[in-house]
This record gives structure tokens, C-alpha cells and sequence, in this order.
């Protein structure tokens, strides 16, 4: 046995299976530069040329408590940052956009390797944290001297249809400092473009620009959303009163999706222990008329409350087809869709190339000029490409499109377009803990969430 663990502390031992483990994960990522990290392994077990270990002192064999600890924080320290890299990663819900599936205050692992992890695009960051500095409003992580291009490694699968999937936020690349919670590009289409750039709008109040600076940020370091995705590269979408349909079949929904409902009483108002012992969160009421509420329910919930005496009527909120809202994609009149009425719209394939036309551009314009980096142009109404005039274009990524199950409430594709494959994160796997910030000190924890599983 003796001999054994001798064996076991052997440096010719040791640095067999950590160049083993550390070839791996190179051929794994697939840029052989790293190889040259093996020089520092043979000379860490084998030569010992260098003092890698800086901090603690040369020769001595027992070494003083606060340097064991500092080699354990180090170690372990690497760890995690590998592990949230390249494995999992922990979120938390901070809108109701996914209720009732996920509930605001779940704490959630997210598996990297289910699609495959991504290279790092902007690997010179402040560790542990995303885009913003800690105890800051928006002082960038990150520095952008190095910007990798996307580089997906392999995993164990991709992106299907009803998976729950956390993205990199599309139209997250530009961001007003002061307004960080609302679309740069909405802003725009609201006040225009040259006002938000050049900080025209002036609260009232206070008399300053409410937009600020503007913040650039590259695709890894654009917020993370959480939705579920309805629609793979491939297929059409189209939205038929609030039924989502793929390829013209009625698609999956949720057990515990939500929609909007509107309530008239009949006086009475609605009984909050009721709304409470339902878990119905969503609730507000009409401002010109009291007995009127809004309400985001489960069709369990739509048929509880329908039943109740003080209760004239209750409907769900339907906008009709052909109400065109502008801050439903892609924002152009020639498609007067809704939230509720949307599409056809065919969800771009790799490879696969379309008929590009004046009338379809709108859909496409972002992919092909912001996503997959071209310049484009419209002259005298034809459409030029890198300079060029083309009448077709080939996807150079798959895309997907995704939805909250709080469908009424739920700022999704709907409302920016498509999430390209380079956007994507990872899938839901479980939540580890859940709280909840209304209830009393005894019921912070919804134990009944914690080690809920999404297969």
C-alpha cells in the first residue's frame, strides 16, 4: 500500500495525467496554440526551472498556514472560473416573462456542454462577473483589445424545439447608461436616432439627458435573457390568435403557460388572499375604471376565477390580425403583425439561400448587415452587398426564435427578431433554489422548486 501512494506522488505520475487531462481539453477546443502549455506542465513536475509558485518562499518544505490557504483559494478559484466557462453557469429569474414555468427568484443551473460551450469572444474580463464592474452603474468588465471570432466546441447536442435557453440578449449590443432596462433600438424608433445619440431628450425633472452615454458591447457580454425557444433554424412561424403554429401544425404549449386576461366585477374587488393562495402574481387594475382588472393567468387559474360570484366576465386580451403595433417585428408597416398575430416567417437555416427582395429585406436587414457582418446598402432600389447587387443571400448561421410562457407578458422575438446561434448560452437543466421576495421570513424558500429538473 505504501508503495502504492508513492507511486501515486510521483512526479513522472502526476505529469502523465495532467498533460493526458490538459491534451484533452486542447483537441476539446481545438486551438493547438494552447499546446504550448505543456511546456509549463513538464517543467512544473519534471525540470523545475522555474518557481512558479512566486508567492511562497524557495526551498522550504513546510510552508506558513496563510500561503496553504492561498494555494486552496487559487486552485479553487481556477476551478470554478473553468467550470463557469466551459460546463455550467448559475442565473437567476429576474422577470416574470417565463411564469409559471419559472418563477421570479429562481435560482437556476444552466448547462453549457448540453449545446456546447462557447470560446470566450472577449476573453480579457474581470472574472465572475458579466459586463459590468461590481459596485458600479456601468463601468464596463471587459476590455476589447482581443475579440476572438465565435467558436462553438463540441457538446451533447443542439438547440430543439421547447427547450428552455439562455441567450446573449440580440439587441443588447448597444445600450443608453441611464436606461439600461429599455431597448436602444426602441428608443430610437421612438424619439429617433439622432436625438438618443446626441442626448436630446431631457427629463423634466431634473433637467438631464434621461439616455446618457452609450454603451457598446460585444456579443458574450450582451445581458442574458431566458425564454423558451418555439422555433429552430428552418421552420415557419406563424401566430394565430395567440396558438403559436411551426410549419403550419399547432405547437406545443406549456402546461403552466399564461396569457392576459381582462376582468370586470361587479363592485367587489378581488379578494387579495384569493390571488395569493393561486399564485397569481400579475394583477393591476384599470385606470379609468376600478372594476376593472388585468390579470396574467393559467388556463387553471382563467377557470377558477371565471366561477367566482363577484366575477361579470372575464376574456382573454386578443389584439385582432391586421392591428398593426410598431414595436412588434420588423417594425415596418408592409407587416401589420401583433404580439397575438404574427408571421408566417420563415426562421433562417445555415446554408440554405433565399430570394432577396425589397420586400422581404426588412425581415432579413439586421441578420445580414449586424449579425453576420456584411455591408448593405439600397440604391436606387436595388439592394447591393458588400458593394455588390444581390438578388439572393445565404445564411451564414442558424437562427432561432424564441417566446416567454408568460405569452401576455413576455418581451420576446416577437418584439426584437431572430437569436442567431453565436447569442446562444445554454440550456435550463435545474433550479437549486427559489425565494420568494413577497413572502414572510418562514416562507422565503418555495422548497417544492428547489431540484426542479427540465429535461
Amino acid at each position: 500500500m505504501k508503495k502504492f501512494f508513492a507511486f501515486l506522488k510521483n512526479r513522472y505520475f502526476k505529469f502523465s495525467i495532467f498533460s493526458i487531462l490538459y491534451l484533452g481539453w486542447v483537441i476539446w477546443l481545438g486551438n493547438y496554440w494552447f499546446l504550448l502549455g505543456e511546456i509549463i506542465i513538464f517543467d512544473l513536475y519534471i525540470t523545475q526551472k522555474v518557481w512558479w509558485t512566486f508567492w511562497k518562499k524557495k526551498g522550504v518544505e513546510k510552508q506558513p498556514k496563510i500561503l496553504e490557504w492561498v494555494d486552496a483559494l487559487i486552485v479553487a478559484g481556477f476551478a470554478a472560473w473553468m467550470l463557469r466557462m466551459f460546463v455550467v453557469e448559475a442565473y437567476t429569474i429576474p422577470t416574470p416573462s417565463m411564469e409559471k414555468t419559472l418563477l421570479v427568484g429562481d435560482y437556476l443551473f444552466v448547462s453549457k456542454v448540453s449545446y456546447g460551450p462557447r470560446v470566450p469572444e472577449t476573453p480579457i474580463a474581470f472574472p465572475f462577473v458579466h459586463h459590468t464592474l461590481p459596485l458600479t452603474d456601468h463601468t464596463p468588465s471587459f476590455v476589447t483589445w482581443i475579440q476572438n471570432p465565435y467558436h462553438r466546441l463540441k457538446g451533447f447536442g443542439s438547440v430543439k424545439r421547447n427547450d428552455i435557453v439562455v441567450f446573449n440578449f440580440p439587441a443588447g449590443d448597444t445600450v443608453c447608461a441611464n436606461l439600461q432596462a429599455v431597448s436602444y433600438y426602441r428608443l430610437c424608433r421612438q424619439y429617433g436616432r439622432d436625438a438618443i445619440i446626441h442626448n436630446k431628450i431631457i427629463n423634466p425633472q431634473t433637467g438631464l439627458p434621461i439616455c446618457g452615454d452609450l454603451l457598446v458591447r460585444p456579443v458574450d457580454k450582451q445581458e442574458n435573457y431566458v425564454k423558451r425557444c418555439v422555433a429552430v433554424a428552418g421552420d415557419t412561424l406563424q401566430i394565430i390568435n395567440g396558438q403559436v403554429y411551426i410549419n403550419g401544425k399547432e405547437a406545443y404549449n406549456p402546461k403552466d403557460m399564461e396569457h392576459q386576461y381582462k376582468i370586470v366585477t361587479n363592485g367587489y374587488f378581488i379578494n387579495p388572499k384569493i390571488l395569493q393562495k393561486y399564485d397569481i402574481t400579475d394583477v393591476y387594475r384599470d385606470n379609468q375604471d376600478p372594476n376593472v382588472y388585468y390579470a396574467d393567468l393559467t388556463y387553471e387559474n382563467y377557470q377558477r376565477l371565471k366561477g367566482f360570484s363577484n366575477i361579470k366576465s372575464i376574456k382573454r386580451v386578443i389584439a385582432p390580425a391586421g392591428q398593426w403595433n410598431p414595436d412588434i417585428f420588423p417594425f415596418d408597416k408592409r407587416y401589420p403583425w401583433n404580439e397575438n398575430n404574427f408571421g408566417p416567417l420563415y426562421i433562417p437555416k445555415k446554408g440554405v439561400t433565399i430570394k432577396l427582395t425589397l420586400d422581404n429585406l426588412p425581415l432579413y436587414r439586421r441578420l445580414i448587415r449586424v449579425y453576420e457582418h456584411n455591408k448593405l446598402e439600397v440604391k436606387n432600389g436595388k439592394i447591393y452587398i458588400n458593394s455588390k447587387e444581390a438578388n439572393t443571400y445565404t445564411f451564414k448561421m442558424n437562427y432561432y426564435f424564441m417566446m416567454g410562457d408568460n405569452r401576455g407578458n413576455s418581451a420576446d422575438s416577437r418584439y426584437w427578431g431572430f437569436v442567431p446561434e453565436d447569442h446562444v448560452v445554454g440550456k435550463v437543466k435545474f433550479i437549486w433554489l427559489s425565494i420568494d421576495k413577497n413572502a414572510d421570513l418562514l416562507h422565503k424558500i418555495r422548497w417544492n422548486r428547489i431540484f426542479k429538473y427540465f429535461p
